[in-house]
């Protein structure tokens, strides 16, 4: 009994060890990254970007859709969902690989920001740290307004901007509902469900964002079936 709580004891202490490490190593590649630009001036670079579009310009439906499909906790946590990454961690070890990140908007808009897409936990660590920044510093409208600005649409398009003009021809302010719904559903997997490239599935990823919508109050049933319809 003494050697089993003994080879306990060893275990957690090298999994606090390899624990501290990993926070050490995210620490060093978030410092690494705001030395070399620092967030106010990250910031103001994305901003100063000629297609870049300011909250008050999003359509309210455009707002709601994304928070509904992609944290729909948004104004409620500090930049970590607890719970989102709890269920993500249940369904990864279910699966034994990455399949749910549980990134928040805020967590998704330090990546797009200063990190690589590639699922690496140092990186996801060093993300906690610009996170963190963002949201000390930062309203939840202007990250949100810097997410979309930073996202990456497909063929070509980064940001709501070009997506809009590049996707419908129109203004980011001009969106219809559907529109909207459609244009929610594109960054979680731009190279999927880019409209011109696989009209199919991004039909059934708008469907998907619909039912969120419906899930989460934003619309009713009778709306949806409206949406649907055009859709067929």
């Amino acid at each position: 009994m003494k050697i089993l709580k003994r080879i306990l004891l060893v275990a957690i202490l090298i999994v606090v060890i390899i624990g501290c490490l990993l926070v050490y190593k995210g620490y060093e590649m978030y410092k690494d990254a705001v030395a070399k630009m620092d967030l106010e001036t990250k910031v103001e670079t994305i901003r100063q970007d000629e297609d870049f579009v300011k909250f008050d310009d999003l359509p309210d439906d455009y707002v709601t859709a994304v928070i509904d499909v992609e944290d729909h906790r948004f104004y409620d946590h500090n930049g970590i969902d607890i719970i989102a990454i709890g269920r993500a961690l249940i369904n990864d070890i279910k699966a034994m690989e990455i399949v749910e990140g549980g990134s928040t908007i805020t967590q998704q808009l330090a990546k797009n920001m200063y990190f690589t897409q590639k699922q690496e936990l140092v990186r996801k660590i060093a993300e906690l740290f610009v996170t963190f920044d963002l949201e000390k510093k930062y309203s939840k409208e202007d990250i949100f307004e810097l997410y979309v600005n930073t996202s990456y649409f497909g063929e070509g398009y980064y940001g709501i901007g070009q997506a809009t003009r590049g996707y419908l021809n129109k203004e980011p302010k001009d969106m219809t509902l559907l529109e909207c719904t459609l244009l929610a559903g594109i960054p979680n997997a731009p190279s999927v469900y880019a409209p011109t490239a696989n009209p199919d599935l991004a039909v059934q990823r708008q469907k998907q964002v619909i039912k969120k919508m419906v899930k989460r109050g934003d619309l009713t049933e009778e709306q949806a079936n409206e949406l649907y319809e055009e859709l067929e």
